[in-house]
């Protein structure tokens, strides 16, 4: 991209950004809830950029003007002192154009929404479900973090500890489009609680995340659903009501099968089993999509490949390694108390470089 068809881009976006600053304070636009919110949405991602081309238009002046007293003046100080400043003005030209090109790749759309967030031991066992506890504990401390908020809505316990499944309900800013680097297996290596001769082993948990469904996004034929109610139960298998509270909806045309017992209404149930199921139904459709991007990527970042193993927990080193992009930290306690941002970041960045060959190439 040319430096001038760059600007008149980033000109055009301020222009946008202008023009919606003035309709956000139009009283028939704040009449308009819906409107409101989506322009006011909009506002708050151009205004970085917008803020970005300010300081890279003064950039570009500046340059410009060292440039010419470097050119004209007789001085050797004065010229010396020009060239100093041109040499970190450029620097900074091309940090900030990197930063913009970044900020404007298209984001999907799920990003924004929120997500329904899967874990379950995989193979080892008593082992595998005592290391999904301890993924639900970490995601749980970096959601405080977040200032995000949680619903449980079904869970298995597993008989030494920790559990065979876990789903939540996550709510907040952007939760998708930061969660959705964690779907994947996910390997620990270490001595189990259950292992009496102090071996290594290996087991998994399979986390996966999902993009909530708006009720707009999919359409349910109620007489599609078969509604089952229970009792549900607690640790140890204790009842924790005796009304049938707990409900499983099964979706005849998918064979998809959800259930709640979070709540003593057997009414808000429903409301939370069919709110997962419509995410579950649209996650079908959406999961085609993402496998037509793993088939153009070499990597799988975010293709929603549930089945690819993505990291190692190795307690005896200390050591934490993403496989996909070959990345390695010793900061296993602090990265299972929820300081896990650091590598989700490093996963976001390899995501927008891939994507922006693919648009420059495009």
């Amino acid at each position: 991209m040319s430096e001038n068809s760059f600007l008149s881009r980033l000109e055009f976006i301020k222009i946008k950004f202008e023009e919606i600053g003035q309709q956000i304070t139009d009283p028939d636009v704040i009449s308009d809830m819906k409107k409101f919110i989506a322009l006011n949405k909009e506002y708050r991602d151009l205004e970085p950029v917008v803020a970005a081309y300010e300081r890279y238009k003064n950039v570009i002046s500046n340059l410009s003007f060292n440039r010419e007293v470097l050119a004209t003046e007789k001085d050797d100080e004065m010229r010396e002192m020009a060239k100093m400043e041109i040499d970190g003005l450029e620097a900074e030209q091309t940090e900030l154009e990197d930063s913009i090109k970044f900020m404007l790749i298209p984001s999907d759309p799920q990003d924004a929404k929120d997500a329904i967030l899967e874990i379950r031991g995989g193979t080892g066992g008593d082992e595998a479900a005592i290391f999904a506890g301890d993924l639900y504990r970490m995601y749980s401390k970096y959601f405080e973090k977040k200032g995000w908020r949680t619903e449980v809505t079904s869970y298995s316990e597993g008989t030494a500890g920790g559990y065979k499944e876990i789903v939540l309900k996550v709510s907040g800013d952007k939760v998708y489009g930061t969660l959705k680097y964690e779907s994947g297996v996910h390997r620990v290596q270490r001595v189990p609680q259950t292992e009496t001769q102090g071996r290594v082993h290996t087991s998994a948990a399979t986390v996966a995340v999902l993009p909530e469904a708006d009720e707009v996004d999919v359409q349910i034929n109620m007489n599609d659903i078969r509604k089952d109610t229970y009792c549900s139960s607690g640790p140890g298998g204790q009842s924790v009501n005796t009304t049938y509270s707990a409900v499983r909806l099964t979706h005849a045309p998918t064979g998809i099968v959800v259930q709640c017992q979070d709540e003593k209404s057997q009414i808000k149930n429903f409301e939370k089993a069919l709110n997962e199921l419509r995410t579950r139904i649209y996650n079908m459709e959406y999961q085609k999509h993402m496998d037509e991007i793993a088939k153009q990527r070499k990597t799988l970042v975010s293709t929603g490949d549930r089945s690819a193993k993505i990291r190692t927990y190795n307690y005896p080193q200390g050591r934490i390694t993403d496989h996909r992009i070959n990345y390695t930290v010793y900061n296993l306690p602090a990265f299972m108390d929820g300081e896990i941002q650091d590598l989700i970041d490093k996963l976001q960045f390899t995501e927008n470089s891939e994507r922006l060959k693919e648009s420059e190439l495009s």
